[in-house]
């Protein structure tokens, strides 16, 4: 890369030596020599990636930023004088990452030191590597280097430009769009602008558009750091608290986001970053944090009203299986901060691993439903019991006396397994299942599986039940609609042609969903015909977003979605973007009788921080027993008018 040809000589003085190396002019002298110094600009240059990597250099500058602790293990040098709205070295930043963990200790922000360190490209941040004889703290003063501000998104050549340096994000809106690895290394995902970023498959056709989708969130994509790198997963001890995170404050997916300090434009895990000036810890908060976040959690814990004598909802309850980790020899737990097992890692049950994580888990789910309210549910995720020698309905029956208990009084059912079943060894550990309350609702004729269908051999098998509208306690003739629950194969896996994920945006087993997807679509059509049904609804958990293949066959099929008039709301958060893999699909009959949708955002946008599955984690109790982070899919529901 080219570099900057501004290397200040000291004339004067004994015994000067030149050299000129890749086109920096270095002039060696006495240790207190200023004709030794090589500004930060030089060592940075314009370009991605230094041109002094191995080289030793002397440089001075002021501290901004220290990371005694937490793993950095070094500070950030500007120099003097350096940024806010003048530039006097454009295209190459004036600030260098020294890493040191010998002299971190020993320097603090507004510091003039003087350093000598071999340069080096760290996974493409620039930085010096300095040892602990390296360091010395000037006497004189100097002037300190000012926030530079920065308007995002910004391009690369600006970044690049800015990296290491102080900055001024405040005129920018942000909002956060990713939260998954708060809860390992404390870091939020942020994005320019209200919303967080889309997904692309979402919002684009795969292939070409959604690839061009993918380019544009990695430019506006920014982590917020902690100033650290702490495995709050691994990390002995307590494991400390989260930062950007108690209980009483919740940071959700789409949660406003302002600075109110400057921070460091930093590069680290292959992502621009935002760090604070020092570690963030309760106990520095006073001094570095640098945002407030604002509370986005809906004022009323109840979905908002859709209308309809009927609703009918989908949810994905995570892995709720009453068959426990405990009663299988050998299998091994994911463990709180203490040791305590909390869920399954790698048994046949995918849940709780004992009883009382089975009753915070259930609790959040039980709060989640009954607030849901939904005369129908479709749910996804549920033990199929016949995997572990109890009744197939053995899980579900569990759940439903659990909602009863909470309600006070017998508000819920379950339809039950038909007699023809698939054979057990094509059926999947996980169901879908149907719950309804029966004094709205009530099943007209036995539920139906299909079965026979290759698409499905990996997968859960469509679960078909038609229901009729009750109303002083008799069901009332015109008034059925067939639901059919649904869990496609997921993007996370699959194998022969067409399931190898080509990067086009659907992940893997693309092939088989599609196939899938064509034989919900003749099984809906040949049940709808035998069971006299025009109003069909296809529910449940697709694995696919609104742009993909296999929602494409459901549409051609006539069957529009009813998640796509929710305006701005989405079930599932994902890699830093939010989407739809959760959806109802309604048939032309079934569609005019929807009054109206929501998403229920109660879980995808939570942090999986307050999930049961992080119970005690970390040193603060996040868990509530309450519908937040009830599972990781947001339900989702629509009213329906059949005339009543």
């Amino acid at each position: 890369m080219p570099t900057q040809t501004t290397v200040r000589l000291a004339v004067a003085g004994a015994c000067l030596a030149l050299a000129t190396a890749a086109g920096v002019l270095l002039v060696r002298s006495g240790p207190d020599d200023e004709s030794t110094i090589t500004p930060i600009a030089d060592i940075q240059g314009e370009g991605a990636a230094t041109e002094l990597a191995g080289r030793t250099v002397t440089t001075r500058g002021v501290v901004t930023a220290v990371y005694p602790t937490g793993g950095l293990g070094g500070y950030y040098l500007q120099a003097a004088g350096s940024g806010g709205d003048h530039d006097e070295t454009p295209g190459a930043s004036d600030a260098v990452f020294v890493a040191s963990r010998g002299t971190a200790d020993e320097v603090a922000p507004g510091d003039h030191v003087q350093v000598t360190g071999t340069v080096d490209e760290h996974h493409s941040l620039t930085q010096l590597s300095v040892d602990g004889t390296g360091l010395e703290v000037l006497a004189e003063t100097a002037e300190a280097p000012e926030p530079t501000p920065v308007d995002f998104p910004a391009d690369e050549g600006t970044r690049e430009a800015h990296e290491g340096m102080l900055v001024d994000v405040s005129a920018t809106a942000w909002a956060v769009t990713d939260h998954h690895d708060l809860n390992a290394y404390g870091s939020l995902g942020l994005a320019p602008g209200p919303d967080p970023l889309p997904n692309p498959t979402s919002v684009a056709d795969p292939g070409g558009a959604a690839r061009a989708v993918r380019a544009e969130n990695a430019g506006k994509l920014v982590v917020l750091d902690d100033g650290a790198a702490t495995n709050f997963l691994r990390a002995p001890g307590n494991r400390g608290t989260l930062p950007y995170l108690d209980g009483d404050a919740p940071v959700r997916v789409g949660a406003p986001v302002t600075f109110t300090r400057p921070v460091v434009l930093d590069y680290r895990h292959e992502a621009w970053t935002f760090q604070p000036t020092g570690p963030l810890t309760d106990g520095t908060a006073e001094q570095v944090q640098p945002v407030t976040i604002g509370d986005s959690r809906p004022a009323e814990a109840t979905p908002q009203d859709v209308g309809g004598d009927l609703t009918l909802a989908s949810f994905n309850v995570l892995n709720y299986f009453t068959t426990l980790g405990e009663e299988f020899a050998g299998c091994r737990a994911y463990e709180d901060r203490e040791g305590n097992p909390v869920t399954t890692n790698g048994c046949a049950p995918r849940g709780a691993f004992d009883r009382p994580n089975l009753e915070r888990q259930q609790a959040k789910i039980v709060r989640a439903i009954n607030g849901l309210d939904a005369s129908v549910v479709a749910l996804e995720e549920i033990e199929n019991g016949v995997h572990f020698g109890t009744d197939r309905d053995e899980a579900l029956a569990a759940l439903v006396r659990a909602l009863n208990e909470d309600a006070g009084t017998g508000r819920w059912a379950y339809v039950e397994s038909p007699d023809r079943r698939p054979p057990v060894q094509e059926e999947d550990v996980i169901r879908t299942a149907f719950i309804y309350q029966p004094a709205e609702v009530r099943p007209a004729g036995a539920s139906v599986i299909l079965t026979g269908a290759e698409a499905f051999r990996n997968a859960r098998e469509p679960l078909a039940q038609l229901f009729r509208a009750v109303e002083d306690g008799a069901g009332v003739e015109g008034t059925e609609f067939l639901a059919i629950a649904n869990h496609f194969k997921s993007k996370g896996s699959g194998s022969g042609p067409g399931n190898e994920d080509t990067g086009d945006g659907q992940g893997a087993a693309n092939a088989d969903r599609v196939a899938q997807a064509e034989a919900l679509v003749d099984f809906a059509q040949d049940l709808g015909a035998s069971r006299g049904a025009e109003r069909i609804f296809l529910v449940g958990d697709f694995n696919a977003y609104e742009r993909e293949d296999p929602i494409s066959v459901l549409e051609e099929a006539g069957y529009a979605s009813q998640g796509a008039r929710s305006a701005g709301e989405y079930s599932y958060a994902f890699d830093g973007s939010v989407g739809s893999l959760d959806g109802i699909f309604a048939s032309p009959a079934a569609a005019e009788a929807v009054t109206g949708v929501d998403v229920w955002m109660i879980n995808a946008n939570e942090p999986v921080a307050l999930e049961y599955s992080r119970y005690n984690y970390t040193a603060e109790r996040l868990y509530a027993a309450d519908q937040w982070r009830s599972s990781d899919h947001n339900p989702i529901l629509v009213g329906i008018d059949l005339g009543l």
